[in-house]
């Protein structure tokens, strides 16, 4: 396909997305069942271009004064293709196939630039509706934190301590120009760039299939690492899902000890049997899916509850950016209720001097911070401990300033920290 084609896909897959409001995923899977002719470099270049519109939808339809497919997709084409504006006109040229020709008010959307006095909810390209609750989370700085959250994420790996050390994993993935983090020990980034690059499919890799590695952002690790898994523990992963900080505990643990994972949702849940087998983790219990009965049964027993509460996901905005769009009120509403109903499950089941870990992947406070507060209103016999405290006492390096300034939990952010959004908060059970 040629490039005008390309655009002119583009803007069909994301008009079928506005319209059905659908998951530019599944939009994206479909056309390209119904366009088999299309190339992998087709692919994605149009994906490429869909994803861009989503990421910057406020900012580019400010540009361009203009928010329809189309003029979004005009906005997202400079920073994809790296084409200047008279290449565009050249693409754009009406025929067959191609977008029709640029009117004068598209060629002058191209050419502006966005004012510095718009909205931040523009500039950071979050919906209007959370403006308040994200600037109520980062004031004067939501601008920056929601246009990190609006470009393309680097792909992180964990590496694999009870197979590997990370030199190791380092040196198979050379040609991927993997680089060892300077925060996380076990961390590897892979940079991606701008423009129209794939990023690395990590399950065609030989050192994948030998358990080397786990694909897992560095806010994940972090928040695994903050848990203080060793050996000997008894852990519960509460909300497990596919099992990445279950296998992160495996790791910090040595296999000895043991770690109940466990999650209500079955499909989430399916994927750990195979990453477990992969991974040599021999110390994890999988309880059945939303079996609450069984989990109930162990009682106040463990040393670390760790909760990955279900959330909005907003902390994961520049993976899955049309989400953004799509979430609701009644959404938020509906996650803090689970968080809620999740937080008193696991406080029942930590022994007197354990810890309760706190985690979503959200910026929002109506998850985080408030969330602090209900649960310390209504567990009374548990205390928040400083994240600082533990950062400094669990890993080498020096704790970061929370994205939020808060001092008592942690807000990462990818304009802070170079991570995704995840806020982590630790409280300790009283003995008595």
């Amino acid at each position: 396909m040629r490039n005008g084609a390309r655009l002119a896909s583009a803007v069909q897959i994301l008009a079928e997305i506005n319209k059905r409001n659908r998951s530019a995923t599944s939009v994206l899977k479909d056309w390209s069942v119904a366009n088999r002719f299309a190339g992998s470099s087709d692919r994605l270049a149009i994906g490429s271009l869909v994803y861009e519109a989503l990421r910057r939808k406020l900012s580019f339809a400010n540009q361009m004064q203009n928010d329809s497919p189309r003029s979004l997709i005009l906005a997202a084409t400079p920073h994809i293709f790296a084409v200047t504006i008279d290449q565009i006109l050249e693409i754009a040229d009406g025929s067959r196939y191609a977008l029709s020709p640029l009117s004068t008010e598209e060629l002058a959307g191209l050419k502006r630039q966005l004012s510095t006095d718009v909205p931040q909810y523009i500039r950071g390209d979050y919906p209007k509706w959370l403006a308040r609750s994200i600037e109520r989370a980062f004031g004067n700085d939501a601008a920056r934190q929601g246009s990190a959250l609006a470009r393309r994420a680097p792909l992180d790996l964990r590496t694999n301590a009870l197979k590997t050390e990370r030199a190791q994993v380092l040196k198979a993935l050379e040609h991927t120009s993997a680089v060892p983090s300077a925060n996380m020990p076990l961390a590897i980034r892979i940079p991606i760039h701008k423009g129209l690059v794939r990023i690395p499919n990590m399950e065609t890799e030989t050192s994948y299939h030998k358990g080397w590695f786990e694909v897992q952002d560095e806010g994940s690790q972090i928040a695994a690492a903050l848990a203080g898994a060793g050996s000997r523990l008894q852990i519960l992963d509460l909300c497990a899902g596919a099992g990445g900080k279950t296998l992160a505990f495996a790791g910090a643990m040595n296999n000895i000890g043991k770690i109940v994972a466990f999650d209500t949702n079955k499909r989430q849940l399916q994927p750990i049997f195979k990453r477990i087998q992969r991974a040599g983790a021999l110390n994890v219990q999988v309880l059945e899916a939303a079996n609450i009965f069984a989990l109930n049964n162990f009682g106040a027993c463990f040393d670390i509850v760790f909760v990955d509460a279900p959330c909005t996901g907003s902390g994961v905005w520049r993976r899955k950016p049309d989400t953004k769009w799509r979430l609701k009120p009644t959404d938020l509403a509906n996650r803090i209720s689970e968080q809620h109903e999740v937080l008193t499950i696991a406080r029942k089941l930590v022994k007197p001097g354990g810890y309760l870990l706190y985690v979503t992947c959200s910026i929002l406070p109506e998850e985080n911070i408030d969330q602090v507060a209900w649960f310390l209103g209504m567990a009374t016999n548990f205390n928040l401990v400083s994240y600082t405290m533990r950062w400094n006492k669990i890993l080498p390096t020096e704790a970061p300033l929370s994205a939020d300034k808060n001092l008592q939990t942690l807000q990462l952010t990818p304009a802070s920290h170079g991570t995704d959004g995840f806020f982590i908060a630790t409280f300790e059970r009283q003995i008595i």
